[in-house]
């Protein structure tokens, strides 16, 4: 098995392993897209074709074409990527196709992506074109740039690539990893629309990302989150720009309104409870504050309670008790906001003593 090729199943089995854990909606299959497929999956024959009639075009020397001819006839019939195998072809003919799949052939390093603008070009041929920015895209998603990936993939049309089940998950996978429900949604669909004829990686990845957008819902906690997440992947990748700090931006105004929401639940409680509290009062109240039968002065007697600061505080153990109990529903990495606000707070206690 080639090396570009592992790498994919080993990234779609990884993948899957991680969307498992979401919570999976129950989709009975064969019911929901019950209707005419939308594309077609192309026939090896086919696709040797119209390899062979590039080649024919190309100005190669005799073994080379020779070599790119006896590598199609032994393809046929066996389960060889489609992709990949044209990948090759393509890179025996151009030398910046060579360059292309020879990035696309390992993992990313710390330096620039390659220029591409050669394949939005006119002069490139359709067939080299579109399947290239479907091997360079797959590669991105891959590599986890995944705005890198919509612009290769998005535009793209099943018809127009070797693979169009390929094009189809990758599209879903980016879709779903930068949050976009309907455009996910709708991808996975038309993927699905061949669910018996696609790879099972795709079929059971597929069910997960689509049972995953499903229950997803806007401004949730787990919908802010996962952009959370996004912004610290693009820090990783060294993107500190503009992108950035809108989803930095966004995912605060989130909050913000999570916070005024439950503000405003905590009023209303408190209101109904006071409410309730004026019901229970007795329209006639004692007489004096005595105690019952009159006797008795009233007065209490004073218990020192100290000038100490922290006198209040909950004992170390019962106050670690209601930190675990207010952190428990909430996502892990709140967890450090909340205990970070009440050191804040306790260090701000102790310098207010001391003055």
């Amino acid at each position: 098995m080639s090396e570009p090729r592992w790498r994919s199943i080993a990234w779609i089995v990884c993948w899957a392993f991680s969307l498992a854990l979401a919570h999976a909606a129950d989709i009975k299959p064969n019911q929901e897209f019950a209707q005419k497929a939308t594309w077609q999956i192309p026939s090896a024959n086919s696709v040797r074709d119209e390899a062979l009639a590039w080649i024919a075009g190309q100005k190669l020397e005799d073994a080379a074409r020779s070599q790119l001819e006896m590598l199609w006839a032994s393809a046929v019939g066996n389960d060889a990527h489609l992709v990949d195998l044209l990948a090759a072809t393509f890179a025996a003919g151009d030398p910046r196709d060579r360059e292309l799949v020879a990035v696309c052939s390992r993992p990313r390093q710390r330096i620039p992506l390659p220029n591409v603008d050669w394949l939005a070009e006119e002069g490139t041929p359709a067939f080299e074109r579109n399947n290239l920015r479907l091997l360079y895209g797959r590669w991105l998603v891959q590599e986890a740039l995944y705005d890198e990936a919509l612009e290769q993939l998005g535009q793209l049309k099943p018809e127009e690539v070797v693979d169009p089940a390929g094009l189809l998950f990758y599209q879903s996978v980016v879709h779903h990893r930068t949050l976009n429900r309907e455009a996910g949604l709708q991808a996975i669909g038309r993927l699905l629309e061949r669910e018996s004829e696609i790879a099972k990686r795709y079929n059971s990845v597929a069910r997960l990302m689509q049972a995953d957008l499903s229950v997803l819902k806007d401004e949730s906690l787990d919908h802010i989150a996962r952009r959370m997440d996004d912004v610290r992947r693009r820090l990783d990748l060294g993107r500190a720009g503009p992108k950035v700090r809108q989803v930095e931006d966004g995912v605060i105004a989130s909050l913000d309104k999570i916070i005024e929401e439950l503000e405003k639940q905590q009023q209303a409680a408190a209101a109904a409870a006071a409410s309730a509290q004026g019901n229970l009062r007795p329209t006639k109240p004692a007489q004096d504050s005595l105690p019952m039968g009159g006797k008795g002065s009233g007065e209490v007697t004073k218990k020192p309670i100290g000038n100490q600061s922290g006198w209040g505080e909950l004992p170390p153990r019962q106050r670690q008790e209601a930190l675990q109990q207010i952190g428990k529903d909430y996502p892990a990495h709140y967890r450090d906001m909340i205990e970070q606000y009440f050191r804040k707070l306790a260090s701000e206690n102790s310098e207010n003593t001391e003055k």
